[in-house]
């Protein structure tokens, strides 16, 4: 079984943190909360305790780790080079949920970059984190704490839920705030690329940059990837996943009808729905998960793994949710979903409704 330690999530107890950072050090894996998500963590430039989250999570070589460090003065451990462009947002959007692709330093392991030349990191903001990379004075690879492909963790609950058994401690500091993982940006090409929508949005890096582009591109299966969390079926609970999209009113009258359809054909349907979207299915025979308010997508955000997990273990066949446009968090909200849907995304008009 895996060690479990409860840490207060603002100061956490300077004991189980250094029994985390020795395992750490010894090569061993420590599940951690971030501000984003729950990560598992391993020395980054250990090849050997790297292999080691890849085999806990059933991940595929190809797909690569983001290293956490405890601020930049640690990056010429881990890079070859930082553009001024990095510096500037390196000033404005660290510690936080911000992922920058930067040239991998020859220190790195290419198990961590999955044989890539460039190397994703970011300074998280979360005291739990904090004190872990300061504990263990080394750079953390940590990708979320779960099975690969599946639904990302926000609580140890969830972490345990995927790994019991697999890791050797996890450190229990309550919910995490964001929800969903960081922002991945690459600052290869000309011009800014986002590779994963996350925790800072496009209009925030804008705002900094100018001009920022979000990777369009699906990776073929198989090809080493620059960002994770980018195969085009992520973050996926067991049940089937389907995505609405269009205005509010004809998406919910459209997956009304389909849930009808479903139920009538012996399926067990689960909603995920905002708070505003309850009271438009009635006392329909399904399942339904709340994301909070939809004026509120910093709420939607931080219960949408939750919610997911909800109706999984309620052992739903399909699960049925709207998207919230791309605005602010709703672009990284609307990248997990479609990910999770593996495509499965319907386009409602007006005159289908």
């Amino acid at each position: 079984m895996t060690l479990v330690l409860k840490v207060d999530p603002e100061r956490p107890d300077p004991e189980p943190i250094a029994r985390a950072a020795a395992v750490i050090r010894a090569g061993g894996l420590v599940a951690f909360p971030t501000e984003t998500v729950y990560g598992l963590g391993a020395n980054a430039l250990d090849p050997e305790a790297v292999a080691g989250i890849f085999r806990a999570k059933d991940r595929p070589a190809y797909d690569p780790l983001i290293v956490h460090l405890l601020d930049a003065t640690v990056l010429p451990d881990v890079v070859s080079q930082v553009p001024d462009v990095a510096l500037e947002l390196i000033a404005r959007f660290w510690p936080g949920p911000l992922t920058l692709v930067l040239p991998r330093g020859p220190q790195v392991p290419t198990q961590v970059t999955a044989g890539g030349d460039t190397v994703a990191v970011r300074v998280p903001s979360h005291p739990v984190a904090r004190a872990l990379l300061a504990a263990a004075q080394v750079p953390i690879a940590a990708p979320s704490a779960n099975r690969f492909g599946r639904v990302s963790p926000t609580c140890a609950e969830h972490v345990l839920a995927d790994l019991d058994g697999r890791i050797d401690l996890l450190l229990d500091g309550g919910s995490t705030q964001v929800g969903v993982e960081s922002t991945v940006l690459s600052l290869a090409g000309s011009i800014a690329t986002i590779l994963r929508p996350g925790g800072v949005s496009l209009e925030a890096l804008a705002e900094a940059l100018g001009e920022v582009q979000v990777a369009q591109e699906i990776p073929v299966e198989g090809e080493v990837l620059l960002s994770p969390g980018t195969t085009s079926k992520h973050y996926a609970p067991h049940a089937i996943v389907v995505l609405y999209r269009g205005g509010r009113e004809a998406v919910l009258e459209r997956m009304r009808q389909d849930a009808v359809q479903r139920v009538d054909h012996g399926d067990t349907v689960g909603l995920l729905l905002v708070d505003e979207d309850l009271s438009a299915f009635g006392a329909l025979p399904v399942r339904r998960a709340s994301l909070g308010t939809v004026s509120t997508m910093e709420e939607v955000a931080q219960q949408l793994y939750a919610a997911l997990r909800t109706l999984d273990q309620a052992d739903v066949s399909v699960i049925m949710v709207r998207d919230f446009g791309p605005e602010g968090l709703g672009l990284a909200i609307r990248d997990r979903l479609t990910r999770a849907a593996a495509g499965r995304v319907i386009v409602v008009t007006e005159d289908a409704a």
